[in-house]
Formats: structure tokens, C-alpha cells, sequence
């Protein structure tokens, strides 16, 4: 390949060939941008993540991925990274052209010929086991170096489990291995939109019951049934905006997905009007836990 995109960029705000190879880790079927060969591509449009780290990581990967005089096109909303941009390549030994346009910077250059000082950025960004998690993690992960408030409530109240089920949107794999420390559990399917959440889980739970799907709820069929459980701690965010219907939709899956008694377990933030769609999904629906901002339910199919 020659050209590859990182994410997807708006249109009219960067040109990707029809060629370009994507290399997002949250689009499913993606190549990897980490895999590129150093050099090998003659160009790359980027929508840069928001989180810093991440974004440092992606920037020195790209150069990295660059032939010298190869084209890079970096833009990020203004309030998502934009307004730093520039100086974040400046840092990595480039000197950007940087223009606004709808509420977007949007940085060009072509990458230096000269050896670029990428490798403190790249280790910055790099899947890491870190201690106060006692995982394997790695920057731009849903809640990669914590325990989410949400994981944790819902952990104090999920009962053991037996037979098969799924964890849609498993993260680092934190309700898995709970899940998977119940003997009578026969299979666990692990499901994430996030590549590097799919690849990180996989390191964390060690178990030949465990299986894992890179694959995106919205779009595409989870192919699992008569399960007799799901856990979920659903995303709300999507490009960094708050999107409801995300969550709906996983409470959708998960009914698909169960037998008839089959148990759903959601944790959620208690903001998020969830209600109505377990309601209108599932037999019964009872709230089992709530504090600091959170809710746990637990609905019957």
C-alpha cells in the first residue's frame, strides 16, 4: 500500500485517496498502523485522537510509516487536540503548515529527511502492564489505566454464573476474568469496537473458555444466541460526543442474544435514560445496585 487514512476524517477537510488503507483501531477489519513498515507509505490522512498520549503515539507511528517527502494531513476538532497539533509535530522534529476550518486545525507537511526523535512518543503510547489495575493497558482504551466507577459497582453485585455468555464491550477484559473465575461458566464471548481493548483483554484472561470478536455492535450481527447470560458496561460516547443510542443498542443485542430466562447485568451511568428500552426488551427489569453516579440492573429475557 502507498496511502492509508487514519480514522475518518470529515469530508472536504483532508484528501484521502480511494486506495487509502485504514488503519483505525476503531474500525473492524482495520490494518494496524504499528505493523506499517518504516517508509513504506507515500502519504497518510489522520483525524488524530482526542487523548494526548494517544494522539503523540499515532502522530510518531505515521511519521514512522512515512517515506521521506511522504504527505501527512493531521486535523482534530479545536477542542479535541486541534489546538495542539502543530506544536506536537513541531515536537516531533516537523514543521507543520496549520490552517483552521470548521472548528477544525488541520496540520500538512511532508516528513523530513533527516531522523525524527519519535521514540519517546511511541513508548509513551505503547501497551504497558501497569500496577494499580494489575493489567496489561494501553493509552486511548476506554478507562486504560483506572477502574471505571460503573465496572466496579457492577462488580460488587454480580452473582456467580454458569453457561454460556458474552461481554459486549469488554474493554480490558476486568468483567471477564470475574465472570470466568465461576466454574460453571462453559464459554465467555469478549466483544469490543476497540482493537487494542480486544488485543489487551486476550493478555488479561488467560482462559480456554474465553473467546474474542473485534466487531462493531451497531453494524453488524453479534451472531450469538440462546445465551444464558450478558454483562455490559456500554459506551455512551462516540467521536467524543455523547450518543444515548449507543447503550440502546447493546441492550437490543443483549436480548437478541439471551434464551428465553437468560440474565442481562448493565451497568451504566445514572444519567442515561435506559429504562424504556430494557423495559420494552425484557420480561422483567429490576435496578440492583446504585451509587456515586452509577446504576446497576439486572433484566430477565
Amino acid at each position: 500500500m502507498s496511502a492509508a487514512v487514519y480514522g475518518l476524517p470529515p469530508a472536504g477537510l483532508a484528501e484521502v485517496p480511494g486506495d487509502a488503507v485504514q488503519l483505525s483501531p476503531l474500525i473492524p477489519g482495520s490494518a494496524r498502523l504499528e505493523d506499517c513498515a518504516e517508509a513504506s507509505l507515500d502519504s497518510i490522512a489522520m483525524l488524530a485522537p482526542p487523548g494526548t498520549v494517544e494522539r503523540r503515539f499515532v502522530l510518531a507511528h505515521a511519521l514512522r510509516a512515512l517515506r521521506p517527502g511522504g504527505r501527512l494531513t493531521a486535523l482534530a476538532p479545536k477542542d479535541k487536540g486541534g489546538s495542539r497539533l502543530a506544536r506536537e509535530l513541531r515536537d516531533l522534529g516537523c514543521a507543520p503548515g496549520d490552517e483552521p476550518r470548521r472548528h477544525h486545525r488541520i496540520c500538512t507537511l511532508d516528513r523530513p529527511e533527516a531522523a525524527l526523535p519519535l521514540a519517546e512518543a511511541i513508548s509513551a503510547g505503547a501497551p504497558r502492564h501497569i500496577e494499580n489495575i494489575a493489567l496489561c493497558t494501553q493509552p486511548g482504551i476506554f478507562s486504560w489505566d483506572r477502574l471505571d466507577p460503573g465496572t466496579a459497582l457492577l462488580l460488587g453485585v454480580l452473582p456467580p454464573v454458569s453457561g454460556a455468555g458474552a461481554d459486549l464491550g469488554c474493554g480490558l477484559g476486568i468483567l471477564a476474568r470475574a465472570l470466568l473465575a465461576a466454574p460453571a461458566v462453559t464459554k465467555l464471548v469478549l466483544i469490543d469496537i476497540d482493537r487494542r481493548a480486544v488485543e489487551m483483554a486476550r493478555r488479561n484472561v488467560g482462559d480456554p473458555r474465553a473467546e474474542f470478536r473485534w466487531a462493531d455492535l451497531r453494524t453488524a450481527d453479534s451472531g450469538l444466541a440462546r445465551l444464558d447470560f450478558v454483562v455490559m458496561n456500554p459506551p455512551f460516547h462516540d467521536g467524543g460526543a455523547e450518543d444515548q443510542a449507543l447503550g440502546q443498542t447493546f441492550i437490543r443485542r443483549a436480548a437478541e442474544s439471551l434464551r428465553p430466562g437468560g440474565t442481562l447485568w448493565l451497568t451504566a451511568n445514572a444519567h442515561l435514560p435506559y429504562e424504556a428500552v430494557l423495559k420494552a426488551s425484557f420480561r422483567s427489569v429490576a435496578q440492583r445496585a446504585g451509587a456515586n453516579g452509577y446504576k446497576v440492573y439486572e433484566a430477565r429475557a
